[in-house]
């Protein structure tokens, strides 16, 4: 906008002190008409020069301060709403994305960004502007300015380029996205790589885990590598970026860990039909160990210099169906891939809920007898924030979390990689039914995501809260790894009286100090029941929820337990068919009621068990209610229908299992 108020003086100045823009021809030229009418002009300026001074400056006084007025009041709003737009932006971690299951080949491209564009600080990406993955008219913050703004034409990129033209290193990670499996997963992976191959060239390292556990997802990742390379090919046809580069655009590495670490390509390779072969030459590691941080830190270093030199980005992809063994590592491990800015994108599966270990089912070769096997997957958090006890003994189920181990969703997040959560379609893993019941929607799991922070900044802000710190020490306090004598044994009592006595008396012995160790647990719950309103942290309220009614229900368990095995012990009835040879207990709904002369040994009478009964029921109801469609409420759900007491069932178990000194794989 021009200025107006110097026009008055400059377009009438006094002709005495004009000066003369002709030249002395010119001037000497004109003719006797004009000295007359300058000079009519000047008596006229004479006659109202006051009322033109007076007009300035009262034009000066109104329309210098209106002009600042507006500067002031569209600029620092626009910058205002853009601040706000971008700061309420949801973090990567909170969203996750379910892709469909899709093993034909693509013939076109959709870029999707791998999660919004956020500053370095927070994802160690490059530290450019954040940006907003949505359209600036669907803001609620433009929708609501009444200022207008005036600026020209503010350009800002759609979904189809976050995430591409503004540059690969400035995408954050994210930590959650379901797949229908592997061709699904590998056809992300590709959109992935043909993003960052917009801007460098690159070197894809491959990592698979040597477990014995992850040989039929070796065998699924080699027939789906065609897809991803043949996408890769119809991707660099239709986009004109790609074509510049050359023919060796990407390279692949292939490498496998397990104890140690092995190199399956002699060099990084763009031939697919090589990586099959490398893939083929994987071995199972015996050692059942798994050192996944080792073995990210020793190809990023082996590829760095290479990726350097040949101006390539280096991207990282890890195959595994373990959390690792190494995890003590994962903050180095990251700090590596940082520096190297290696992304590193993880195949993996959904943590077990709160707890360490899943199980798989092994029957062994010669003998054809099943075995359970512990492997490491989990838990979702740095520390477990669950109960590791079931009420009799430690963990057996294999409930699931909606999230990736710490360890790998972290990795994923840090160094701007995706962690997909592949289908637990695993036959042999023991609670496989109650994983397919489920499904959470991440509009349901928002509120409950992770705390994906190192493990000492994770620890000092629990440490901090009264309420966070006495959930941790209830579930520390009910750990059976750290106390075996929470441990008592659900199945395969001996048939034989003499025999059953004695293991039967040891395991009712220590119910009997379970039950104590219960009842205090439920008393710290209660005392910091009052700090829960005070509690920011949906999942940490969900986390005491949960607790405090497994708590109330195990005591009930616990005690059911006293009294059939009391029962048994005393009547000593014989098994139901003579080829058995052992005794299981069954969970089951129906409460025993105690005989007077067993409220006289527990010292608690029927009432007070159909209390305590009750109030855990409650307190389960509440829990699904108020945490619906999460693993609390899966868990909660899953307490209910098992139920809290036991019947005797006589089983035949197979002597072998006691006779044969069995040579059992380590997953």
């Amino acid at each position: 906008m021009s200025d107006p108020t110097p026009a008055p003086a400059e377009a009438t100045p006094p002709v005495e002190t004009a000066p003369q823009t002709g030249t002395p021809a010119e001037t000497a030229g004109q003719t006797e008409a004009q000295p007359a009418a300058a000079n009519a002009l000047m008596e006229l300026f004479r006659k109202n020069s006051a009322a033109f001074c007076l007009s300035a400056g009262l034009h000066l006084v109104v329309l210098m301060p209106l002009a600042f007025v507006k500067l002031y009041a569209n600029l620092p709003q626009l910058q205002l709403a853009l601040e706000t737009f971008i700061e309420k932006e949801r973090t990567p971690e909170e969203f996750t994305r379910e892709l469909s299951l899709d093993t034909t080949i693509s013939e076109t491209q959709n870029f999707v960004a791998g999660a919004p564009v956020v500053s370095s600080a927070a994802s160690g990406g490059s530290g450019s502007p954040a940006v907003a993955q949505q359209k600036i008219e669907q803001s609620e913050q433009f929708k609501e300015a009444d200022v207008a703004v005036n600026v020209g034409n503010v350009d800002l990129p759609g979904l189809s380029d976050i995430g591409t033209d503004l540059g690969e290193s400035v995408v954050a990670g994210e930590v959650s996205a379901p797949v229908e499996g592997y061709g699904a997963a590998m056809s992300r992976v590709a959109q992935e790589l043909s993003r960052l191959m917009r801007e460098n060239k690159v070197l894809v390292v491959w990592l698979f885990d040597e477990s014995g556990s992850m040989k039929d997802d070796q065998e699924e990742i080699k027939k789906q590598f065609r897809k991803i390379y043949e996408e890769l090919g119809i991707i660099r046809e239709q986009d004109q970026k790609l074509k510049k580069e050359g023919e060796d655009i990407l390279l692949t590495a292939v490498h496998s860990y397990g104890e140690k670490i092995t190199q399956l390509t002699e060099k990084p390779t763009n031939d697919d039909k090589e990586i099959s072969k490398a893939i083929d030459r994987i071995k199972e590691d015996v050692s059942g160990k798994e050192n996944m941080c080792e073995a990210l830190e020793s190809v990023i270093e082996k590829y760095r210099s290479i990726a350097t030199r040949g101006k390539r980005r280096l991207v990282i992809c890890l195959v595994t169906d373990e959390s690792g063994d190494d995890g003590v590592k994962i903050d180095n491990t990251i700090l590596v891939a940082k520096r190297a800015r290696a992304p590193i994108f993880v195949l993996g599966r959904e943590s077990v809920f709160g707890y360490p270990i899943a199980r798989m089912r092994y029957r062994d070769p010669q003998y054809q007898l099943d075995h359970w096997l512990a492997i490491n997957r989990g838990p979702e958090t740095a520390y477990y924030e669950a109960l590791q006890y079931d009420g009799l003994h430690e963990r057996w189920d294999t409930h699931p979390s909606g999230f990736g181990p710490y360890e790998q969703a972290r990795l994923a997040k840090e160094t701007g990689g995706i962690f997909f959560i592949l289908p637990h379609e695993e036959q042999n893993l023991v609670g496989q039914a109650a994983v397919d019941k489920r499904k959470f929607d991440f509009l349901d799991m928002k509120e409950y995501v992770p705390e994906l922070v190192p493990r000492r900044t994770y620890q000092e802000t629990r440490e901090k809260s009264k309420f966070r710190e006495t959930i941790f020490q209830v579930a520390k306090g009910l750990d059976p790894q750290s106390k075996p004598t929470l441990n008592i044994a659900e199945h395969w009592y001996p048939a034989e009286h003499a025999a059953f006595q004695k293991v039967g008396q040891e395991n009712f012995n220590r119910a009997l100090v379970n039950l104590n160790l219960l009842s205090t647990a439920i008393k710290t719950l209660e005392a910091v029941r009052p700090l829960r309103a005070k509690e920011t942290s949906q999942r940490w309220r969900a986390n005491y929820d949960l607790a405090l009614a497994q708590c109330k229900a195990y005591r009930v368990r616990l005690f059911q337990f006293c009294l059939v095995m009391d029962k048994q012990l005393k009547a000593k009835p014989p098994v139901s068919d003579p080829k058995h040879n052992a005794w299981n207990l069954v969970r089951t709904k129906n409460i025993v009621e105690p005989t007077p002369e067993q409220v006289k040994i527990t010292k608690v009478d029927f009432e007070e068990l159909k209390k305590n009964d009750k109030e855990a029921r409650e307190e389960f109801e509440f829990v699904i209610k108020t945490h619906p469609r999460t693993p609390w409420s899966n868990r909660a759900e899953y307490e209910l229908n098992t139920g809290f007491s036991w019947v005797w069932q006589s089983i035949f178990r197979d002597p072998r299992y006691d006779n044969t000194n069995f040579n059992l794989p380590k997953l």
